[in-house]
């Protein structure tokens, strides 16, 4: 408790801090409005007024925003001594904030009206304000009321909000030498910045209480019997339908020993208990309904038996927005929300949103119980929430909207359903959705196999009556059986591509090591670079290759160990030409050995031509010898200029200059580059995955991008930058199973990442139809850099959704609980 308050201490303090430069900027925003309003303005009184307002505001602001500071911290201060749990019983009162107000405000202390107006001033500036603060504020008094010690959120104690933040300003502007009109364009053209600027403290704190490990108290609400008219709130009523003189509380630690009863159609009751019904499933989940609930719902009822058809009629299938000659990644996403006519052509009756509507209407006409009416008002927000959902093909969505009715009829019989992961409807939306991801458009051929399946399948749905969760097991699992079964057809291709990619990877680790063990040899000394190349290269991985095949076991397989003494040997001219008759007798043996080895690698014998030609040129003063008359000759007949490679070299230099200059990808023949899809990777690739066109970005500025347009045949430019350290860090975060859109031969391809080297150097996406894209980390940076190769986000669907509707819950029932038994009517009527 003491740790936790020593932070919420900092946190203030903090916050008072940053006030003082966010004044600072508001005020600097609202001067630059004013003067454009000055500028704008035709009458010549209300230009004068907003010249003098924008001159006062800034021959103020140093002055305001320092006031402005120490003002909060004695507010945040107070608010802290005075929270019931803390405040020490000796301790004296503490002032009120009119107590302490700045110079040229004490002829207003006594003066009533001056208060009146005072309060509305800081009202209207409230009501500006909160709406852009209304979700950090749900998580930021969760934060503060823990941090107090309280066992359930407080709005009102939370020392940080946003009405401190406004009667502190109020009371520091009430000294502007003007009337209530020149006040209200101050406060007006600085509710904005200053939103955004409280915003941001809010943010910083939550960040700050969150790293302390500081628990969210929970949200518990009391809906009381409200005696103003305007409250609007109705109490538990007894099974005759009159209402009690008792309070009715929706909290967990309330037992009745009576039948209890609700109306959960009034807004405010909702409200009060939706949020702790989608959390806990509170235990009013089993009370019974009302008359007048009742009646509320045969009202709703009538209205959609009587609306004309007219009124949701559906649309053609998909031609509300034709988008199709746009490049999938830069179609604009459809909107479709619950309420949205669907096409009857796919999804028959309950493409119209009345028939869905009615659907919902009709069960809970046949509710019995407030958790199932609970329930069904879950399944329409959670509907609606992954029907926006952006990330969803407009498609996707609609078939979302489609299966509403089966899901409100499972409602009915599990209120409850989409709190479990692994309950069957929610698992039917959730694998639906995952497995949309797969494609990034809706006017493909392969989504409309995949649409196909999916259409049937929850028209089979809605078409059922719904008895038990087994109804959407097995509809999930004939989906998944389709599914499963164009996923085997492009399994084998992937797992033998996959094979060669990690039988080369491993060949490349034993080469490496291969060649740190050839540069520790005594023999090395004299021996060329170019000779030193091969066998730190190609002959290192032909021996990695024989020892990965062998299967016996043997010490050096296929002999290619033994090859090495020979050709350094061979290729030691002071050792050579003192025994010229051993070199002619090796040579024929000596190439025929390399040129096997090599063969067996799978290499293209015009790789290794430089090195066999250097070779014969070291080899040529002995072989000359038969035609000359003795070795001093032929020593002078081939002392010919050699190339600097053909010279002799360190063996630690050469092993160290080849690593550097060696890719990240480890060798592969044709055969498998061109089935692993390495076609940005190798110079000899007969395609590059790039656009011909595409104009080449230096990866290590931060430039303006070049996106392509692939219809068009040009680029086109955007405002997006991203650096070479974003590029790296965004490649460091994939992992298996992640979605990419990925740019190649000049179209959009949804592909998925299968396969990342140990070392993360070389990656594998898979696209439709099973087509490998395999790069290397420096090419998938480069593309990430050129906006060709673009991350989707795919985390849970539905769960997302319901932290959206679990949120837009609190929102309303904070709402509820500060809401204040004066409006602002009749404050101003005051």
């Amino acid at each position: 408790m003491t740790a936790h308050l020593d932070v919420l201490r900092q946190c203030l303090q903090e916050a008072a801090s940053a006030a003082k430069p966010a004044l600072e900027g508001c005020i600097d925003q609202a001067a630059a409005e004013l003067q454009v309003l000055e500028v704008q303005c035709l009458k010549v009184a209300e230009r004068d007024a907003l010249g003098g307002c924008w001159r006062y505001l800034l021959r103020n602001k140093l002055a305001w925003s320092e006031r402005y500071m120490v003002d909060l911290r004695a507010e945040f201060a107070q608010g802290l001594a005075t929270q019931p749990a803390l405040r020490k019983p000796a301790a004296p009162p503490s002032p009120q904030f009119h107590a302490r107000r700045p110079s040229g405000m004490n002829s207003f202390s006594l003066i009533e009206d001056a208060e009146v107006n005072q309060a509305i001033d800081s009202q209207r500036l409230l009501q500006h304000l909160l709406p852009s603060l209304e979700q950090a504020l749900v998580e930021l008094d969760a934060l503060v009321s823990s941090g107090l010690g309280l066992t359930r959120v407080m709005p009102e104690r939370n020392p940080l909000r946003p009405e401190v933040f406004a009667r502190v300003l109020q009371h520091l502007m009430a000294g502007m030498p003007s009337d209530a009109a020149f006040l209200a364009m101050g406060v007006k053209q600085m509710a904005s910045p200053l939103g955004y600027e409280i915003k941001q403290i809010y943010k910083k704190t939550i960040a700050t209480l969150r790293a302390s490990h500081i628990p969210a108290a929970p949200y518990q609400f009391r809906v009381q019997q409200a005696s103003q008219a305007s409250s609007g709130l109705q109490a538990l009523v007894n099974p005759a339908g009159g209402q009690t003189s008792q309070t009715g509380l929706f909290n967990h630690s309330l037992h009745q020993t009576e039948p209890q009863y609700a109306d959960p159609s009034n807004q405010d009751i909702q409200a009060a208990i939706f949020e702790d019904f989608l959390a806990h499933g509170i235990s009013n989940a089993d009370h019974g309904l009302t008359a007048s609930y009742y009646a509320h719902v045969d009202q709703e009822l009538a209205a959609l038996t009587t609306a004309p058809p007219s009124s949701s009629a559906p649309l053609p299938a998909r031609t509300q927005f034709d988008a199709s000659y746009l490049s999938a990644v830069d179609r604009p996403p459809r909107f479709v929300d619950a309420s949205s006519p669907l096409s009857e052509q796919v999804w028959g009756p309950y493409g119209t949103s009345r028939a869905r509507s009615l659907v919902r209407t009709q069960l809970k006409k046949e509710a019995t119980r407030v958790g199932q009416v609970l329930g069904l008002d879950v399944v329409r927000k959670l509907v609606n929430q992954v029907a926006q959902d952006p990330r969803l093909l407009g498609a996707v969505r609609e078939a979302i909207v489609a299966l509403e009715p089966s899901l409100l009829r499972l409602a009915m019989l599990d209120p409850r359903f989409f709190s479990d992961e692994g309950h069957p409807g929610r698992r039917l939306m959730e694998r639906v959705a995952q497995r949309s991801f797969k494609y990034n458009d809706e006017y493909s051929p392969e989504f409309s196999g995949f649409f196909e399946t999916v259409t049937r399948c929850f028209n089979d749905l809605n078409a059922q009556k719904i008895e038990d969760a087994k109804t959407f097991g097995m509809a999930l699992a004939t989906l998944e059986y389709a599914w499963d079964e164009q996923d085997q057809q492009e399994s084998a291709q992937r797992q033998k591509v996959l094979q060669a990619l990690h039988f080369a990877e491993d060949r490349q680790t034993q080469a490496d090591q291969i060649a740190f063990d050839l540069s520790s040899r005594s023999d090395l000394e004299q021996v060329p670079g170019v000779v030193l190349d091969f066998l730190f290269g190609p002959w290192a991985l032909a021996m990695a290759h024989a020892r990965l095949a062998d299967r016996r076991q043997q010490v050096d397989p296929e002999g290619l160990g033994s090859v090495v003494p020979d050709l350094l040997w061979s290729v030691k001219r002071d050792v050579t030409l003192r025994r010229p008759a051993k070199l002619i007798d090796m040579i024929p043996g000596l190439l025929e050995r390399l040129h096997g080895g090599l063969a067996m690698l799978g290499q293209d014998p015009k790789e290794n031509e430089k090195f066999f030609e250097s070779l014969m040129k070291l080899h040529r003063p002995v072989l000359k010898l038969r035609r000359l008359k003795s070795q001093r000759d032929a020593e002078e007949s081939a002392a010919m200029q050699l190339a600097p490679d053909e010279l002799p070299a360190t063996p630690s230099e050469r092993l160290e200059k080849l690593r550097s200059q060696s890719g990240e990808q480890p060798w592969l023949g044709r055969a498998d580059l061109d089935a692993a899809g390495f076609e940005d990777t190798q110079p000899t690739a007969p395609a590059e995955l790039l656009a011909m066109y595409a104009v080449p970005v230096d990866t290590a500025q931060n430039t303006e991008i070049q996106t392509p347009n692939p219809d068009a045949g040009t680029t086109a430019n955007t405002t997006e930058t991203i650096t070479q350290q974003q590029a790296e860090a965004l490649l460091l975060s994939l992992r298996t199973g992640n979605w990419v859109d990925l740019y190649s031969k000049r179209q959009w391809l949804r592909a998925q990442l299968i396969w990342a080297s140990s070392h993360a150097t070389l990656f594998m996406f898979i696209s439709h139809g099973g087509q490998p894209h395999s790069m290397t980390k420096r090419s998938c940076e480069k593309l990430i850099v050129q906006r060709w190769l673009r991350r989707v986000d795919t985390h849970g669907v539905v769960a997302q959704a319901l932290d959206a509707v679990a949120l837009d819950a609190a929102s309303q029932t904070r709402r509820l609980a500060t809401r204040s038994p004066t409006t602002q009517s009749e404050m101003e009527t005051a």
